[in-house]
């Protein structure tokens, strides 16, 4: 049956005037499958698997029309199966659900992080370090990345929503093989329940955030890898109502997935963008540019997936100039995330390090610190308020805080326990804006009050 259908597509594809580059069709496909079909994959190669896929390939590209020059219908289906699905016994995990990422340390140790922040090293492993460094050759290869020796350190990408960073030697041991990190972002659906089941926040935190979003408060969440920051920031961009405009910006890869539709009508009204990196200069495409581009689309909430760099200036000029801009970045602690985004904004203009911080402190009024405990378990350890008083100095309030009762060692096992709690009130300067931007007074009195806002 198999191959009657491919030579089905061969003969109604005999004509390549429309044929596509190959990469593209890779994407293309690779996207469907992953999407509808990643449960087959995740089974393992036997062979009556590996054909259902092979079937299910061959479909898609018949039903498209699609084709390749020089290719035959089923060299095209095979080297989009070898491409997509052979990735050795690293296939099942990347295309599995639940597994945020695989770390390779050499050939023979491999780990794997989940979703819930459990780790474990797995009992599999490449079968030598040539083996290890094909495998990862070919996931590099989709977006058009060469792990060589001119080009030891490669960052790439599997997909939309898995990342690749890669080391050969010389900057690894030969007999490592390679080194590589894969993220995998699955768009969870979250809900303010699951973020309170987990004990992540309360109630009154995700309620203060919400409305800070849905009035006009630019946010920033921060805290290291694997905090749970950009999975907080993704939840409140959910909440933003579906007239609101917003706009993306990630880089490199996707990690949200916001637009929402109803009987195949798209109901909010989403942009999301990524940056392109290029080896011309004049074609690369930074958050930076981005950013700029943003602002011509009348957007009402702009996302800035991670403050990594120059953006960190024209995110904060956004963000003071009537947008809300919802943003993270790599920090340790609330006030030291201010101090993080002046050193970033610094690395486009060289002010002075106390101008920056007027700017970043009032373009930012709200900042949320996110943390992974020992235990594995994601705390939002706490939310401040910065506040400008009338002769320009700075106030910072702690409005909400996590409190550690217990902090122990049982074996092997971390126990942490504790509680969250309010701390002070909103300010009055923030208090006038929520009015300004439309917030109900009652809404305002129920925040001032410590009280939950819906």
């Amino acid at each position: 049956m198999e191959t009657k259908a491919l030579r089905t597509h061969d003969l109604f594809f005999s004509p390549q005037e429309d044929a596509q580059n190959f990469d593209s069709v890779l994407r293309q496909v690779q996207e469907y499958i992953s999407g509808k079909y990643s449960t087959l994959i995740v089974e393992g190669g036997t062979g009556e698997v590996k054909a259902q896929v092979k079937r299910y390939i061959a479909k898609y590209v018949q039903d498209n029309r699609i084709a390749v020059k020089g290719m035959t219908g089923e060299q095209l289906v095979d080297a989009l199966y070898t491409e997509m699905a052979e990735f050795s016994f690293l296939t099942k995990y990347i295309f599995g659900t639940g597994i945020e990422e695989i770390d390779i340390n050499s050939w023979r140790d491999i780990e794997i992080q989940y979703s819930g922040g459990r780790d474990e090293k797995l009992a599999e492993h490449f079968d030598s370090p040539e083996h290890a460094i094909n495998v990862v050759r070919r996931m590099l290869h989709v977006s058009g990345m060469v792990l060589d020796n001119a080009s030891p350190a490669v960052l790439g990408h599997l997909s939309k929503n898995i990342r690749i960073a890669a080391m050969k030697t010389p900057l690894v041991d030969e007999d490592v093989g390679v080194a590589a990190s894969i993220r995998i972002v699955n768009p969870q659906n979250m809900r303010k329940e699951d973020f309170i089941k987990e004990g992540t926040a309360t109630a009154e935190m995700l309620d203060f955030l919400t409305e800070c979003v849905r009035y006009g408060i630019s946010v920033c969440v921060a805290g290291a890898t694997g905090s749970g920051k950009t999975t907080v920031a993704g939840w409140l961009l959910t909440t933003v109502p579906d007239t609101k405009r917003i706009f993306t910006i990630e880089s490199g890869s996707r990690e949200l997935s916001l637009v929402r539709e109803k009987n195949g009508k798209v109901q909010n009204r989403v942009i999301h963008t990524i940056t392109r990196d290029s080896e011309n200069e004049r074609q690369n495409i930074d958050q930076d540019s981005l950013l700029d581009m943003a602002l011509r689309f009348n957007p009402e909430v702009i996302c800035v997936g991670e403050m990594r760099s120059s953006e960190a200036y024209a995110a904060q000029e956004a963000a003071r100039t009537g947008h809300t801009v919802l943003t993270t970045i790599h920090s340790n602690s609330c006030e030291a995330t201010y101090r993080r985004m002046a050193t970033l904004c610094k690395r486009k203009y060289d002010m002075a390090d106390s101008t920056l911080m007027d700017l970043v402190t009032e373009a930012f009024p709200i900042v949320v610190f996110t943390k992974q405990l020992e235990n594995k378990q994601r705390k939002m350890m706490e939310i401040m308020e910065c506040e400008i008083l009338p002769d320009g100095t700075r106030s910072f309030h702690t409005l909400f805080h996590y409190n550690i009762t217990e902090n122990r060692l049982d074996g092997d096992e971390f126990i942490i326990n504790g509680y969250h709690e309010p701390v002070s009130q909103i300010s009055d300067s923030l208090c006038r804006r929520f009015l300004e931007n439309g917030m109900p007074q009652e809404t305002i009195n129920q925040f001032r009050k410590g009280g939950v806002a819906s």
